[in-house]
């Protein structure tokens, strides 16, 4: 698939996740915060709860689960992410979770399903 392709159904998954958490509770408060280290995807809120989401879009399960494309390193590098823009923010003392979210696409970008994990891993990675 051309890369042009991938980036507008990862644009497409992600307007669908932050259309279902807002529908779900939650406040969005950014989308893609781009730091030195990378890209946050979503930053919400849930009460007095930050949660930094991480977006997995797929048209097909042949190459497995979105979230298992959310690797050890990964992980890591995100909660760099969530420091820094807590920090940015003056949110140092909220409570953080990280957030996965899977959005099922069909092949013309259109959400299939959405798979919302709270607290999908530690920030330890």
């Amino acid at each position: 698939m051309p890369a042009a392709s991938r980036r507008s159904l990862g644009i497409s998954g992600e307007e669908a996740a932050a259309a279902w958490l807002e529908t779900h509770g939650y406040v969005v408060l950014a989308r893609n915060v781009r730091t030195r280290a990378g890209e946050i995807d979503l930053v919400a809120r849930q009460g007095t709860v930050v949660a930094f989401i991480e977006v997995k879009s797929r048209t097909t399960a042949r190459f497995g689960h979105p979230t298992e494309a959310i690797v050890p390193w990964k992980r890591r590098r995100l909660a760099r992410q969530a420091a820094v823009y807590l920090h940015r923010w003056g949110l140092d003392d909220c409570a953080v979770r990280f957030d996965a979210v899977a959005v099922h696409l069909d092949a013309d970008g259109r959400t299939v399903a959405i798979e919302h994990i709270p607290d999908a891993f530690q920030a330890d990675g």
